[in-house]
């Protein structure tokens, strides 16, 4: 091997054995933790009331949260816990300012305090024995609880527990700075005694609670009860609108069934109707056509010959007046003529006399020609008119009865159409006076049957069993 390599392998193994002493000498402090690095030598500091020397703290290092390089040989490395610790606390017999004796139990969260002097302090105290930090709390927080006891009442401490604790942790917080330790919270956890002054402390409290719970019951089950009766009602009314509206639903449905089990028959019943009614219609026309052939195959013939007759008449009547009246000019023409020859003559007066009685004979000659023409004319007529009637069927005869009649009631009831205020003594009301009414009618066929031989009612029952299984309408024979 070469000599140069030796000193290099020398330098290589210094510098390692440098860098473990480094890295194993150089310490971290956790967040819960506190190094003390001892090994300094403190500053002096002089006494002013004794004049004594003495060496301070300031040798002592204090690390939190940080990194430290502790010095091989010279400085030594101490760890102080700074965690919080839970510590029951617990006294038994505390008399309290009424003479009762009670137990408490309580706990305690104590932790190191978190600056140099307090973690300095602690560590002279507890460093080497941290596990009495547990012990000394204890024992330092029962002395203040007993103290505080003593002073206060029992409803005090019961009723204030907040401000008893609060008291407690006041009194003990100078004794745990001086040792480097912090109270962060006190809390009493319970409160008892070893008799029943507590249970008798609460009973009438008890009691009047009972009561208000009874009382709030009674009014709870009350209003349950009304609640109940309530609602109830409510069920009922919803149930009586639910019957009524079930009612309603199955009457508009019943309603509905009827209409469609009719509607068949309704239909039926209107088609029959509207058959009637085009049934009607065309007798109408068929009766208004017959009317029509009557009058042209009847009353317009007869009337025409009537005419005719009548004209002829009055045509031969003119005539023969005017012939009379031309012979009666002629008469007395000739009369004055023969007077005239008869004055000339002598006897004129006696020939204008004859002259006047021809001229007055031929003038009733005239006269009674014409009154015969006019009679043999209303004869002939009236052989017309009677042979027009004989081709009339009781159907039309009938018909003109029929047409008169509305006419007749019209002058039976026009006595009474001037009545203005007609007052009926009758059992029967105001019924009493179409009953009048129809009895004139009655009497008016029973006059016309008297009078004319016309048995109206005769007729028309003739004519309803003639028509039995006729359309019911007059026919006209030719």
């Amino acid at each position: 091997m070469p000599a140069f390599i030796i000193p290099i392998i020398g330098l290589v193994v210094l510098f390692v054995l440098l860098g473990w002493l480094v890295v194993s000498r150089y310490k971290v402090a956790g967040p819960n933790e506190a190094y003390i690095i001892t090994g300094r030598k403190g500053k002096e500091v002089t006494n002013l009331e004794t004049g004594t020397v003495s060496t301070d703290l300031s040798g002592q290092k204090v690390v939190m949260g940080g990194g430290v390089f502790v010095l091989p040989f010279v400085q030594r490395l101490h760890v102080l816990d700074l965690s919080s610790r839970r510590i029951p606390v617990q006294i038994r017999g505390a008399v309290s300012g009424q003479g009762i004796k009670l137990n408490l139990d309580g706990v305690a969260i104590v932790k190191v305090g978190g600056n140099e002097d307090s973690i300095r302090a602690a560590a002279q105290r507890f460093l080497t024995q941290q596990e009495e930090v547990e012990t000394f709390t204890q024992e330092t927080l029962a002395g203040a609880l007993r103290s505080i006891v003593g002073s206060l009442s029992v409803e005090q401490i019961i009723r204030d527990r907040a401000a008893f604790a609060q008291r407690v942790a006041d009194e003990s917080e100078s004794s745990l700075t001086g040792q480097g330790l912090v109270l962060d919270a006190f809390q009493i956890q319970d409160i008892t005694d070893d008799g029943t002054y507590l249970a008798d402390l609460g009973r009438p409290e008890s009691a009047r609670v009972g009561q208000v719970a009874a009382v709030a019951e009674a009014a709870a089950r009350q209003a349950a009860e009304q609640s109940r009766l309530a609602a109830e009602q409510q069920i009922a009314i919803a149930h009586r609108e639910l019957m009524l509206k079930q009612a309603e639903i199955k009457a508009e449905t019943d309603a509905a069934s009827a209409r469609a089990a009719s509607s068949g028959p309704l239909a039926q019943a209107d088609r029959d109707q509207a058959i009637l009614a085009e049934q009607e219609k065309v007798a109408v026309r068929q009766a208004a056509l017959k009317e029509r052939q009557l009058d042209t195959e009847v009353r317009r013939p007869a009337d025409a010959e009537r005419y005719r007759v009548e004209t002829a008449a009055q045509a031969n009547r003119n005539a023969s007046v005017l012939q009379a009246e031309a012979q009666k000019l002629a008469a007395i023409a000739r009369a004055e003529a023969e007077s005239e020859t008869l004055r000339l003559t002598g006897s004129g007066e006696k020939a204008r006399r004859m002259a006047e009685a021809e001229a007055l004979q031929a003038e009733g000659e005239a006269k009674g020609a014409a009154i015969l023409a006019t009679g043999q004319a209303e004869a002939e007529a009236m052989h017309k008119r009677a042979d027009a009637y004989a081709r009339y069927n009781q159907a039309a005869v009938l018909e003109m009865l029929v047409s008169v009649l509305p006419q007749v009631a019209k002058e039976v009831a026009a006595p009474m159409s001037a009545i203005e205020k007609l007052t009926v003594v009758s059992t029967d009301g105001a019924g009493e006076l179409p009953k009048t009414v129809t009895d004139n009618v009655v009497q008016i066929t029973e006059l016309l049957k008297n009078t004319t031989g016309v048995d109206l009612q005769e007729i028309i029952g003739s004519f309803v069993k003639g028509s039995g299984g006729d359309s019911g309408k007059p026919q006209v024979t030719s």
